[in-house]
């Protein structure tokens, strides 16, 4: 059962968070021969490159209740809707700049009972509001990428990690963050996760001190 590699690695699921995972390769399945939203040659491979690389950053961070999440690009649904299942009691943010996706955010998110999602379509600059943390799955180099989330990130910390980004990126970063003058720390998942899809994958996680 391919929902086996998820609960080999999270296997203190809740009942529901199992069903609701369960449900997402046909509801992806579904909604991708209408919207192209996963790469057709993943769909073999669903949960280990879309389903447990996006829930990666809860490796990294378990976000405590409450906690208020930024998606930039989601694309699809990734890796909010992956990490909001993990996390009912925080609230999630998913932005794309391109309405069919969004439509497909919602959809994916309606079918689950998900209440903690919001889909919008909108460009990143243009979102409004303060969050804990944003995250993202290798949408733009990173310079790029923290001119989009000026003034997003907010003052008080309640998690164990500083506010900031969670990046989920692969291949050797070091020229890519070298212009990069914010505290930064990078997260190997092949040190988690032992599939050979992992072995060059990484979260960053960039420290945002709000001004």
């Amino acid at each position: 059962m391919e929902m086996d590699i998820l609960l080999k690695y999270f296997p203190d699921l809740t009942k529901k968070q199992i069903q609701q995972f369960s449900q997402l390769k046909e509801l992806y399945l579904h909604w991708n021969a209408q919207i192209n939203v996963i790469s057709r040659k993943d769909h073999d491979n669903f949960y280990e490159r879309h389903v447990l690389h996006s829930s990666g950053i809860a490796k990294i961070m378990s976000f405590k209740p409450g906690s208020y999440i930024l998606d930039i690009g989601t694309g699809g649904g990734f890796p909010g809707i992956p990490l909001a299942i993990l996390f009912p009691d925080c609230q999630f943010v998913l932005v794309d700049s391109i309405g069919k996706k969004i439509k497909v955010v919602n959809e994916v998110s309606e079918a689950l009972g998900l209440t903690n999602v919001q889909g919008v379509h909108e460009r990143a600059e243009k979102i409004k509001g303060e969050f804990d943390f944003i995250v993202s799955r290798a949408v733009t180099a990173m310079p790029a990428f923290l001119t989009w989330t000026k003034g997003k990130i907010k003052k008080k910390s309640i998690n164990d990690l500083p506010n900031g980004i969670l990046y989920l990126k692969g291949g050797d970063l070091s020229e890519e963050l070298s212009p990069v003058k914010q505290t930064y720390t990078i997260h190997d998942l092949n040190k988690i996760f032992e599939e050979d899809f992992f072995e060059t994958k990484k979260v960053v996680h960039v420290r945002i001190k709000a001004k």
